[in-house]
């Protein structure tokens, strides 16, 4: 129970003023403020961001910026590369030299089986459409088609007394397919009909040496 410090009267609770003597209550005024709930820090304006959502927009950010660095490298190397490549052509013979290494592709039959390093079948014609010599650094690819009158199994047969050791599959329709592992070049042969007699193409991989 509260009394008026200056004329001692009993006060009523909450009451501001003293009913007797007018006097202001000592503290009246500050109960009210003192019973306002504190505010949250969570719920404070401007409260800023999280270290987990800083370290979010931090990787976000570097794999923009990886992604466009990328970009502009793959586009110097592009344009690098096409700066420096030249492209030469004489009749069936193509060759391109570029800053990683020198193409070069032809499309000459009678090259192609020069080129081959395999013995051609008795009596068998270089066919141009089939026919092609790709070099790229120490790598060799070779591969020329031929026509000839015998049937498949004397073509197949030929092949297989020149590669011994080779894998020989044949199958229902009268062709026949001769690999060869041995150095040093990797051959593959492969024969079937056609018309009275048989067509066969030979493709040969090889590396140069130093």
């Amino acid at each position: 129970m509260a009394f008026c410090n200056s004329c001692g009267a009993q006060l009523t609770e909450g009451t501001k003023f003293c009913s007797k003597c007018g006097a202001p209550i000592a503290g009246a005024s500050g109960s009210s403020a003192s019973s306002t709930a504190p505010t949250s820090p969570g719920s404070t304006p401007g409260t800023p961001p999280s270290s987990a959502l800083k370290t979010i927009l931090i990787i976000v950010g570097a794999i923009v910026l990886i992604g466009v660095v990328g970009i502009a490298t793959l586009a110097f190397i592009g344009i690098h590369v096409a700066r420096h490549t030249r492209v030469m052509q004489q009749g069936d013979h193509v060759k391109v030299e570029t800053p990683f290494g020198t193409a070069e592709t032809s499309k000459d039959p009678e090259e192609a089986a020069k080129d081959l390093g395999v013995d051609v079948y008795p009596g068998a014609s270089a066919q141009k459409q089939g026919a092609s010599t790709a070099t790229f650094g120490k790598v060799r690819t070779v591969s020329a088609a031929f026509e000839s009158d015998d049937a498949v199994e004397k073509v197949c047969a030929f092949y297989k007394s020149k590669f011994p050791n080779a894998t020989v599959s044949t199958s229902d329709q009268n062709r026949c397919t001769i690999v060869s592992n041995d150095p040093p070049n990797m051959i593959t042969i492969n024969v079937e009909p056609s018309g009275d007699g048989s067509k066969f193409q030979i493709a040969s991989v090889s590396s140069k040496s130093k």
